[in-house]
């Protein structure tokens, strides 16, 4: 450590791999002081400007707000509020274009300015000393601070670190071509940002605090010296001029002489680096209870009338700073604010910047300079990369790369997609300085492939995770069903052997839980016996339906199915017709048994053979009838059966089957008790006949 130190007391630092000298153009704007902007009519804050998550939303439509008033709360580590950068009304909560090089729309909070700038309370801290090491930071992240020199990771997880911590990197290099935000932060404000260093300082209690600071800015390090000279143990280090000095891991190579390694942090190497910006955001967090609603942007660039830097609130539309900055526009471009700008308007600096699709696009947590080129003095902004062409394999931009990359073999793999191989390549340790672009003779828009891969990447890494947590919900489902099944199962098992145990036992309760079992057993075998006598009945009525069913295709002589009355009153007549003919029979019968003997000795012996005769067909008739009779009763009780069948089943069709089975039947007996009555009626009438024989003329003379 003290080796490093002394190194550096001496200014000798160790260099990094790679880098260019562009034009710094840093003049244009950093002999202005930072100009108070008057409040625009309306703001635009997204509801993410960082890297991780988005807040949950506290208001809604129609929600009065007032400066500093938190709109989002967070509900995740890696969220941090956005605040109300001034008083005014929520007119609308809807998805508009966001800072991104897509031009993508993100949710956003839309904010009518009153023009009151009316606070809500703060509560100062006079004493930071006496604030615990949780107190500082919920202080932090309840300001929704987050890294305001590039990525914007959340400062409150940065700085709640393990202890141990040798090195505090306090990045002051601002390397960037036209960008003098940071410079000018430190000439008016070095006493804040001093203040924010030593709530660091608190925090972290590191080994060493270095600011690293590039000597192209004199003012400034002379600021920043005069407000550290009682504070041993800060290290003002003057840095030669480089692009990108900036950058977190080449700072830490030129101050420290550690490589950070591919796909580590350098927390891991005991090393914290902050923006000189977010000390300054630390310091009024902490000590005014402001949150982040505004930051220091330069406005630059050929195109605009008056370059300067400026304090633009959070949310502030890209088309009101280029107005103030007097914005002028070329080539015959409309003077009204159009969707697409032209000449174009970069968001960032010259190497890192891209260009923004609509003036509308807010300014960020992130956001630190808006440029405005005109075509002589950044004529790659208005070609649109149509110089582009072939690599020729030159290996310049592997030359300047600070990463230590292969520039030429990523560009093939991102435009062929080829994911592994970026992987291989280690295509996120590129910090997207632009210094392979910028060299390239092809004029290849290098870092352009790499944003879009990264997306890509970015993306599907995503949808990976969202798959894997879906197949672990899924298990995770398997198991609890699985082990309800098994604790059920158990649960019957010990109610089962408890019944058990309590039934053997000799008393009142268990005599009665045995008979409850015994009625329960006893009702169950009734059901089962019930349903299979059902069954069984069920089988035959639908033998006997079917066979019913059949009659009236069999015979085609059948009655029609409709005429159910002239079958009721066929069969009234064939019962009476029965009926007369029983009577009949018994009448001829006794008028048989009453017959004189001595009659029958006086008929002769052919009338004796004649009369034998008949009584033998008398006896076959009556059998006949008889045998009739029992058949139609049979086919009678049959009919209704199925009739009876037929309407238990609601089925018309069975019943109108088995009506007309029944008509049937009772015509076929009618006529059967017709014929047999007819036989008897010649029967007895020739008996008559053969007992009362006409005199012959002999005997009536």
């Amino acid at each position: 450590m003290d080796s490093i130190i002394q190194r550096i007391s001496q200014g000798k630092f160790w260099p990094f791999h790679g880098g260019i000298h562009p034009p710094e153009q840093k003049k244009i704007t950093n002999e202005k002081p930072i100009r108070q902007l008057p409040l625009p009519k309306q703001l635009i804050l997204p509801l993410q400007q960082h890297i991780g998550r988005q807040g949950d939303l506290l208001v809604k439509v129609g929600d009065k707000v007032l400066k500093g008033q938190a709109l989002t709360q967070s509900s995740n580590p890696m969220a941090v509020p956005v605040h109300a950068p001034t008083s005014g009304t929520i007119t609308a909560i809807k998805k508009s274009a966001i800072a991104h090089p897509s031009g993508m729309s993100e949710l956003c909070l839309f904010i009518d300015v009153d023009g009151e700038d009316t606070w809500r309370k703060r509560e100062i801290c006079q004493d930071v000393s006496q604030l615990s090491h949780q107190q500082i930071i919920a202080k932090i992240a309840n300001a929704g601070i987050a890294g305001m020199g590039g990525a914007g990771f959340p400062t409150h997880i940065k700085v709640n670190t393990k202890p141990d911590i040798n090195f505090l990197i306090i990045n002051a290099a601002e390397c960037e071509p036209y960008i003098t935000a940071d410079d000018l932060l430190m000439r008016e404000h070095s006493a804040t940002i001093v203040d924010g260093i030593n709530i660091l300082d608190q925090l972290l209690n590191p080994a060493f605090i270095l600011i690293g600071i590039e000597d192209n800015k004199p003012q400034a390090i002379k600021a920043l010296q005069q407000a550290t000279k009682s504070l041993e143990k800060i290290n003002v280090c003057v840095l030669p001029t480089k692009y990108p000095s900036g950058g977190e891991k080449q700072l830490i190579k030129l101050l420290t002489g550690k490589e950070v390694t591919s796909g580590t942090l350098p927390i891991s190497s005991g090393i914290v680096v902050q923006n000189i910006a977010t000390c300054f955001a630390i310091s009024d967090a902490v000590i005014n209870d402001t949150p982040l609603l505004r930051r220091v942007i330069t406005l630059t660039g050929q195109a605009l009338a008056k370059p300067q830097n400026v304090w633009a609130l959070l949310g502030t539309p890209v088309s009101y700073l280029l107005a103030q900055a007097g914005f002028t526009r070329q080539e015959n471009t409309p003077v009204a604010n159009p969707p697409v700008t032209n000449p174009p308007v970069i968001m960032g600096g010259p190497m890192m910047g891209f260009s923004i699709l609509n003036e509308q696009v807010p300014v960020v947590k992130t956001s630190n300079c808006i440029l405005a080129p005109s075509k002589t003095e950044m004529p790659s902004a208005f070609d649109n990369n149509a110089n582009e062409v072939e690599c020729i394999r030159c290996g310049q931009c592997a030359d300047v790369c600070p990463s230590q990359l292969l520039p030429q073999e990523l560009q093939w793999s991102a435009k062929a997609k080829d994911h592994q191989q970026l992987a291989k390549l280690n295509l996120f340790d590129c910090i997207d300085c632009g210094a392979c672009a910028y060299v390239c003779p092809s004029q290849i828009p290098l870092v352009q492939y790499y944003r879009i891969a990264k997306a890509e990447i970015r993306q599907q890494q995503q949808l990976d995770l969202k798959a894997e947590k879906a197949k672990e919900r899924f298990e995770a489902r398997k198991l609890r069903l699985e082990r309800d099944k098994i604790a059920r199962e158990e649960k019957h098992k010990k109610a089962a052997a408890a019944r058990k145990a309590s039934m053997n036992k000799k008393t009142p309760e268990a005599g009665a839980a045995k008979s409850a079992v015994a009625a329960a057993l006893a009702r169950v075998k009734a059901k089962k016996a019930a349903g299979k006598q059902d069954s069984t009945s069920t089988a035959t009525n639908n033998e006997e339906t079917k066979s019913s069913s059949e009659l009236p295709i069999a015979n085609d002589e059948a009655l029609d199915d409709k005429s159910q009355v002239k079958a009721a009153i066929a069969r009234a007549k064939a019962k009476r017709l029965a009926k007369s003919t029983a009577v009949r029979e018994k009448a001829v019968t006794n008028d048989e048994e009453t017959k004189s003997s001595d009659e029958l000795l006086v008929a002769d012996e052919e009338e004796s053979k004649q009369s034998n005769s008949a009584d033998d067909k008398k006896a076959k008739i009556a059998a006949a009838i008889a045998k009739a009779k029992e058949k139609a009763k049979a086919k009678k009780a049959q009919a209704t059966e199925l009739a009876a069948l037929s309407s238990e089943q609601n089925s018309e069709q069975n019943s109108e089957n088995s009506s007309a089975t029944s008509a049937k039947a009772d015509d076929k007996k009618a006529r059967i008790a017709a014929a047999v009555a007819k036989a008897k009626a010649k029967a007895k009438a020739k008996k008559e006949q053969q007992s009362n024989p006409q005199p012959s003329n002999e005997e009536i003379k």
